[in-house]
């Protein structure tokens, strides 16, 4: 028999779909995976019934349909500052998953680089090499999860293809400020690169933070691909409706790749997502007002039990420090650790090496999700409580 692929030898399961798999087995709570376990606005849920019974049930538009691409383009002029054209220049695909692997496809050709940030979403590596990239790190450093700025600009050379960016940041809910943005930027000038930008979190800021879109920025537009989904801010993460921003000359080799990995986002699913997106402002605000909330109640918490964290200005993660809880258990990693957590606690975390290009980076934290319903954080309070501080 012929060797399998050799891209794929070295992957393994996702760890936070792992760790979800096991939470599940165990009735635990799960602070591992990123989805809220409260329901989506009623209006969108009406939006998305109404489109399957009015026989919106085909193929849709290959790159989106008109009045979603319509919507997003809205929403990016007025939110982003990006002014982008919905017939040429925006891709619906089947979430921001799939948007950022066509548009690595799209600009990777065999021996180029990609620049990633880590601590890092789990994704990330493994895009980079089914594109053909050869993955280059720039390492975030806690607590504020700040970069080196002679780090970054050292990791640029003659073969970096594109950096990618995610602010709000999964896992560590950085937002990255508009003089970090500047200087990416004009990293990306001086050698030709282009930035690509997750900004699936981009509602959900605390503190006065302020979220900038790469490609508003001068210079940028036309070697930035701006990628999104309806998936966080609306609560719909099993829907898989994203898209991709770029200028027309990216947009249409992206749109080439999309075509050939899905063909299509679920067209009644993109319907609701123009709903969604005409939500008014009075959402948002109460939307980050229960994270803002959680995210007090969660680190305060985990402070009390014995973990080290910051607050994060952005996204729904807390991204602990667990060595004085790991010395107390006597266990040796991260994946240990969030195994007996899982088992003694009921509560599932993912282990923080799997946020890194080498795992030793990460093997004394673990990464929690506060984007639950109050009944589970209180659930979660009250196990840890009883058992820890006993």
């Amino acid at each position: 028999m012929k060797a399998l692929s050799f891209r794929t030898e070295l992957f393994t399961e996702s760890v936070i779909r792992e760790m979800t798999r096991l939470c599940d087995a165990a009735g635990g709570y799960n602070l591992a995976q990123g989805f809220p376990d409260f329901d989506s606005p009623a209006e969108v849920k009406a939006a998305a019934i109404a489109a399957i019974r009015q026989g919106l049930n085909q193929y849709p538009v290959t790159f989106g349909e008109p009045e979603l691409r319509a919507a997003i383009a809205r929403k990016a002029e007025a939110y982003n500052g990006i002014a982008a054209a919905p017939e040429s220049e925006i891709t619906v695909t089947c979430g921001a998953t799939e948007a950022m692997m066509a548009t690595l496809l799209a600009l990777i050709n065999p021996d180029d680089e990609i620049i990633l940030f880590e601590p890092f979403y789990e994704n990330y590596g493994p895009d980079s090499i089914l594109s053909g990239a050869t993955p280059r790190y720039v390492t975030l450093q806690p607590p504020d999860w700040s970069f080196d700025s002679g780090e970054l600009a050292a990791t640029f050379n003659d073969r970096t293809k594109a950096i990618l960016i995610n602010t709000p940041n999964n896992p560590t809910g950085k937002v990255f400020s508009r003089a970090e943005l500047e200087q990416i930027a004009e990293l990306c000038q001086r050698w030709g690169a282009y930035a690509v930008t997750d900004e699936i979190y981009e509602h959900i800021l605390y503190d006065e933070a302020e979220h900038v879109s790469m490609a508003s920025l001068p210079g940028m537009w036309h070697r930035s691909v701006t990628i999104n989904s309806i998936s966080k801010t609306y609560s719909v993460t099993g829907w898989r409706v994203g898209w991709a921003i770029a200028p027309d000359p990216i947009t249409r080799q992206i749109r080439k790749a999309h075509d050939f990995l899905t063909v299509g986002a679920p067209t009644p699913f993109q319907h609701a997502a123009v709903t969604a997106l005409g939500l008014p402002r009075s959402y948002y605000a109460g939307l980050v007002a229960h994270y803002a909330a959680a995210r007090e109640f969660l680190v305060d918490l985990l402070l009390e039990v014995g973990f080290d964290c910051a607050r994060p200005p952005g996204a729904y993660y807390v991204l602990a420090d667990s060595s004085r809880l790991m010395s107390k258990f006597a266990v040796a990693d991260d994946v240990a650790f969030s195994h007996r957590f899982l088992k003694q606690f009921g509560v599932a975390v993912v282990p923080g090496s799997s946020f890194y290009s080498r795992p030793e980076m990460g093997r004394n934290q673990v990464r929690f999700a506060f984007c639950k319903r109050w009944e589970t954080l209180h659930g979660v309070a009250a196990n840890l409580r009883s058992a820890l501080t006993s």
